[in-house]
Formats: C-alpha cells, sequence, structure tokens
C-alpha cells in the first residue's frame, strides 16, 4: 500500500466491484501496468478477482482492507495538510560557508 499508482486502485475499489478496462480507463496506465499491480494486490490478499465470460472484476477482499485504505488515504491527506499549511515547520536551506 506504500506505492500511490496501486493506493489509487485500492481506492477506486472500496465500496464497488470494477471491471479491469474500467480500472485501466480511470487510473490511465496501459492494461499490462494495471494487470500486474493487481496481480501483487491479489497476492498480497488485499483483492478479489471474479470472472464473468470475457470480464475480470476487481473488489477489495474484506471490510477490513477497506478500513486500511480509508485509513491510509486520511492519514495521507493529514500529511499533506501539515506541509502545505502556511507557517508550518520547514527544514531550514542549507547555509553556504565560506
Amino acid at each position: 500500500m506504500g506505492d500511490g499508482p496501486r493506493l489509487r486502485i485500492l481506492h477506486l475499489l472500496a465500496g464497488r466491484e470494477v471491471c479491469v478496462g474500467e480500472i485501466v480507463a480511470a487510473v490511465g496506465e496501459k492494461f499490462s501496468t494495471v494487470s500486474q499491480r493487481l496481480r501483487v494486490l491479489r497476492s498480497e490478499g488485499l483483492v478479489v478477482r471474479r470472472r464473468d465470460r470475457s470480464h475480470v472484476y476487481y473488489a477489495l477482499a474484506d471490510k477490513h482492507v477497506s478500513g486500511l485504505v480509508s485509513n491510509a488515504l486520511a492519514h495521507a491527506g493529514e500529511l499533506e495538510g501539515v506541509t502545505s499549511q502556511p507557517g508550518a515547520a520547514r527544514p531550514a536551506p542549507p547555509e553556504d560557508e565560506p
């Protein structure tokens, strides 16, 4: 889940089953790239697939995965909010040495 594109796919699958073609269109990547990402997510037990004739559908494996995705996205939003707030602490630029 530390990979942005895989997290995007997981977010897309939150709450519903999605056809691979729809996932490809939504993330804007090649079919082969999306297929590889889905293979990784499936091998990690995060998603399940269902075949219906010529279509393959993916969904989150269970409610626990849905919770993980929600928490990961919320945490990422909190981190983004902290670093983008005016006056937020940022590292000082390096000083030039004489």
